[in-house]
């Protein structure tokens, strides 16, 4: 079984690349962090690092240990926490999984806040639209859009995205502005799916119809939608934040706007051994907060 006070005094040595400056980060003699190493080095029957006189270097043993140990202390510190009642200031590392689009969208101008606010918490992200295993990946939170898959992930609503139907002037001078639903019809659509999609629109009367968009050309990053749209490539949806600013400089120009088109979900997830985290729980409502 490793030790926690062995287990803390590699993490260090990993950290600063020193046994000399571990020890002076631990307060401990030089004499007991290189006793550390070696029990634990004994304990895992694998050597941890590999010394030389100015400085030492992790051995494929040692690399994999570090990714742990860093999980494990974590862990430590947030059950002692738990356990003795307190509510202790939020630390440690979060990684967090999410897509492109919200990363640069709600998630980046929120982080600015919460580090500053949280200046024990070292975020790392993983921007990828990927779907992530946070089960095997040692994720602690994933920001997902849409619709959710069955599992034993716990999820909590964060928000709704609004959409907004764009296209550019270019686009509507050559062929036309639609003014409703049916006048959609003939136009270039611009799907995120390869696949027929419904959408539900209530009309300014109250009705609620559907529109159903034949898959034409499909750009699933709203990103690169954005741009083609701008170059005046058809009509399509954007997020309420993506197309924001392009509305306001009339690239773009937002469509029915006074018609109200299903926006979609968003949520955050996270493994339910993490329910319980300081740092997951206090970066989820402050996303919350910020979304609304």
């Amino acid at each position: 079984m490793l030790d926690l006070i062995h287990l803390r005094a590699f993490a260090r040595v990993a950290d600063l690349g020193s046994v000399s400056g571990a020890a002076r980060a631990l307060g401990m003699p030089k004499s007991s962090v290189s006793r550390s190493l070696s029990k634990l080095e004994e304990a895992l029957g694998a050597p941890l690092i590999e010394r030389s006189k100015r400085h030492v270097r992790l051995t494929d043993a040692g690399r994999m240990l570090r990714r742990h140990a860093a999980r494990i202390l974590d862990d430590v510190s947030e059950a002692e926490n738990a356990v003795s009642g307190l509510i202790g200031r939020p630390s440690g590392t979060l990684r967090v999984s999410v897509g492109f689009t919200f990363a640069v969208g709600p998630l980046a101008p929120m982080l600015s806040a919460f580090l500053a606010t949280y200046p024990d918490v070292r975020v790392v992200l993983t921007v990828d639209n990927r779907r992530s295993d946070l089960l095997t990946e040692d994720i602690d939170v994933a920001i997902r859009i849409g619709q959710l898959n069955d599992s034993e992930l716990i999820a909590r609503k964060l928000g709704t995205i609004g959409l907004w139907l764009c296209a550019s002037p270019s686009y509507l001078s050559e062929r036309g502005t639609p003014t409703t639903i049916d006048e959609l019809t003939g136009h270039t659509l611009i799907s995120h799916v390869d696949r027929r999609e419904a959408r539900r629109i209530r009309t300014p009367s109250g009705d609620v119809q559907e529109i159903v968009i034949e898959p034409g050309t499909v750009v699933p990053e709203p990103a690169v939608a954005k741009v083609m749209l701008i170059a005046g490539a058809g009509i399509g949806w954007l997020p309420d934040f993506e197309a924001q600013d392009a509305v306001a400089s009339e690239s773009l120009v937002r469509l029915l706007g006074d018609h109200h088109v299903d926006g979609v979900v968003v949520h955050a997830l996270y493994p339910s051994h993490r329910s319980l985290s300081a740092k997951v729980r206090v970066f989820i409502d402050m996303l919350v907060t910020h979304m609304a």
